[in-house]
């Protein structure tokens, strides 16, 4: 990817914080929407070990996401699609993905602090990587 089109997908990504994540396992495909925080192009997000999604990853790491807004006419649609893999994260890598995650989401950094019904249930959480193996720029306004 060229400098100009990685600095447009950047920052395409920067305000945006739902990625849709597809699944696929012995329940058959699945599709969830998590938050998520960016280095470059991995993405970190954390889910409960318990949900349709993460059980699906325990089998097959290999999934599909798009990051995108909800778009009134569809020559304004942009968004990010992409497939890879997904990794749980461990040690150094988990604590400095948390550490991203806070300074995104101040809900978490305060829950993480604080005792409380948000932060008992990301104690439960496991967080992950998904590195994409391929990713795509759309952009409609630029044409089909």
């Amino acid at each position: 990817m060229d400098e100009e089109l990685t600095d447009s997908v950047l920052n395409y990504l920067k305000d945006k914080n739902v990625m849709t994540l597809a699944t696929s396992g012995t329940e058959g495909v699945w599709a969830a929407a998590v938050f998520y925080v960016n280095s470059g192009f991995t993405f970190y997000f954390l889910s409960a070990p318990a949900t349709r999604h993460c059980r699906n990853l325990l089998g097959s790491p290999k999934v599909a996401a798009t990051v995108q807004l909800d778009y009134d006419d569809w020559r304004e649609i942009k968004g990010v699609q992409m497939e890879g893999r997904v990794e749980p994260l461990e040690g150094a890598e988990k604590v400095a993905a948390m550490a991203r995650y806070s300074a995104k989401f101040p809900v978490v950094k305060n829950a993480l602090a604080q005792p409380g019904e948000i932060g008992k249930a990301l104690a439960k959480v496991c967080w992950y990587k998904l590195v994409p193996e391929r990713l795509y720029f759309i952009d409609n306004s630029k044409g089909l």
